[in-house]
């Protein structure tokens, strides 16, 4: 063998371990069905009641959130609990005009008799985590619920999860969230399955199943003192709700999932929204990784925990696996194409079998998820391919966040802007947003250059007879990656024309489609 001959066969050979992976991963969706249908009916109901409800502090986080903050205090001043029993933090960082809103709304609500105390920041120190942190110090509470601003919290979201901490080992119980703004765009769609995914399917079998899950950061009750016991709010990570949950757990808390109580909340509206959004989870994911995962498999943990585990906390290293595929793609089929090589056809069928079974599974997956809270599958079906493509869309800016991780690069919490209801300027409000104000990002550039690179791939597939059954999926790549830039670019573009336009105008702003 030459030396050309070596290290095509090294190539190839690291492509299909990265393929391999990722299709390990992949499979790894069929695994959580599997445990959800297993593990569905075994109900968790409290093991009795408190003749005396306890004191339970609700902490309200917030930064910059002049659209939702007024809205939060008074729902949360709505919940039924006793009031004497019930205290409110107001914990706002803010900035600008929302310490104002804020700070009034908590006022009148101590006029109206509530117990509503406001706290403001003048810094930002450890973010969300260090603003729970702060508010600790003078919480009244045996339990924490926690609410961000842009959660509408229901009235019965004490009395029917209390009663759950009758049980001395319970740490949190979570409730499942719901998306107000579902049905306004294809990408608020997109994003509802994603998510109804995450919580109908996988914090199901995982917390049913006997397995380590996540608190979400919101819409959620902690005890004080699992906190304590676990650490406490930490901030060397972009996610400390996960940091803090596999601690606990670790201590041996235990957690509890209510998927039949929910608290709706505000999706991401636009693309640099939804990007930012996950770009923070996948950085703070990673960091928790490797933050945890040696302390995990060194824990007395059963196997399947530490398992489990490890797919939940390595999986958003997928996304800088599948950057890394697409960019092999390309040679790979070139050099399938050399006619001195022999066993193309059945390599070609065994990258055929892996694209398949891993695709069928992500749409096994979300199919379920949205059956079981709807009772239809063929709603769903129409829009998996925007399922598909925006997973992969966003794989490159989710790559950089991997790689910031992997690398101990810092970066501040950013927050995904939300505007609440009823709001009518919208466009105007969404480009005047501190997010749209930052630096010139690149990465619109480079996945629009990978649309292009995997449109080529798809048509240099769908001409040769040995590769033609693979270019559908390079066909849902391409579109991934040019839908999710050609959005980002639509945004910069109507960014641009706002901050040009005329004091007064009201001109109409394009924005994403619609498909109400």
């Amino acid at each position: 063998m030459d030396v050309i001959d070596f290290l095509q066969t090294l190539f190839m050979t690291l492509y299909t371990f990265v393929l391999v992976i990722v299709s390990i991963y992949g499979f790894h969706r069929w695994a959580l069905v599997f445990l959800y249908y297993r593990h569905r009916r075994r109900q968790t109901d409290p093991k009795g009641r408190f003749d005396e409800l306890p004191c339970v502090t609700v902490q309200l986080p917030m930064y910059n959130e002049k659209y939702v903050a007024k809205r939060i205090i008074e729902k949360a001043c709505q919940i039924d609990y006793p009031p004497e029993k019930l205290q409110i933090q107001v914990l706002d960082d803010s900035t600008d005009e929302t310490a104002q809103i804020a700070s009034a709304a908590a006022a009148k609500a101590r006029g109206n008799g509530f117990n509503v105390e406001y706290i403001h920041r003048d810094n930002r120190i450890g973010f969300k985590s260090g603003a729970m942190e702060n508010g600790l110090k003078t919480a009244t509470g045996e339990f924490i619920t926690i609410f961000d601003a842009d959660f509408i919290p229901p009235t019965n979201a004490l009395t029917r999860s209390i009663h759950y901490f009758t049980d001395p080992k319970v740490g949190v119980v979570q409730t499942r969230w719901e998306h107000l703004n579902r049905t306004d765009s294809m990408l608020t769609r997109t994003q509802a399955i994603f998510l109804d995914g995450h919580f109908v399917i996988e914090h199901v079998a995982r917390n049913r199943s006997g397995r380590f899950m996540s608190f979400n950061g919101t819409a959620g009750t902690w005890r004080r003192q699992a906190i304590a016991d676990a650490g406490g709010w930490q901030h060397d990570t972009l996610t400390e709700d996960m940091d803090l949950s596999y601690r606990a757990q670790l201590r041996g808390w235990k957690f509890v999932f209510l998927p039949q109580l929910t608290a709706p909340a505000e999706l991401p509206s636009n693309i640099a929204a939804f990007k930012a959004q996950q770009h923070r989870w996948t950085k703070g994911g990673t960091q928790t990784a490797l933050k945890l995962l040696p302390r995990i498999w060194l824990s007395k943990a059963p196997l399947k925990v530490k398992v489990e585990a490890t797919f939940h906390l390595t999986g958003f290293a997928v996304h800088l696996l599948m950057v890394i595929l697409v960019l092999m793609l390309f040679p790979a089929m070139h050099m399938r194409s050399l006619p001195w090589e022999a066993g193309t056809t059945w390599r070609t069928l065994f990258d055929l079998g892996i694209f398949s079974l891993a695709t069928l599974s992500v749409s096994t997956f979300y199919v379920c998820s949205q059956f079981e809270l709807f009772g239809t599958w063929r709603e769903t079906l129409k829009f998996l391919p925007f399922v598909m493509a925006l997973g992969v869309g966003v794989c490159i800016s989710n790559a950089k966040a991997v790689l910031e991780a992997i690398f101990r690069r810092q970066s501040e919490f950013v927050r995904t802007p939300k505007f609440g209801a009823g709001v009518t300027d919208y466009n105007e409000h969404r480009c005047k947003d501190p997010l749209s104000k930052r630096k010139i990002d690149t990465v619109p550039y480079i996945e629009f250059a990978f649309g292009l690179y995997m449109a080529t791939c798809a048509v240099l597939s769908a001409t040769a007879f040995k590769s033609a059954l693979v270019a559908p999926f390079l066909v849902i790549f391409a579109f991934g990656f040019l839908y999710v830039s050609v959005l980002s670019f639509q945004e910069r573009f109507a960014r641009t024309r706002m901050s040009h336009k005329p004091a007064g105008a009201n001109e109409a702003v394009v924005e994403d489609v619609s498909v109400k």
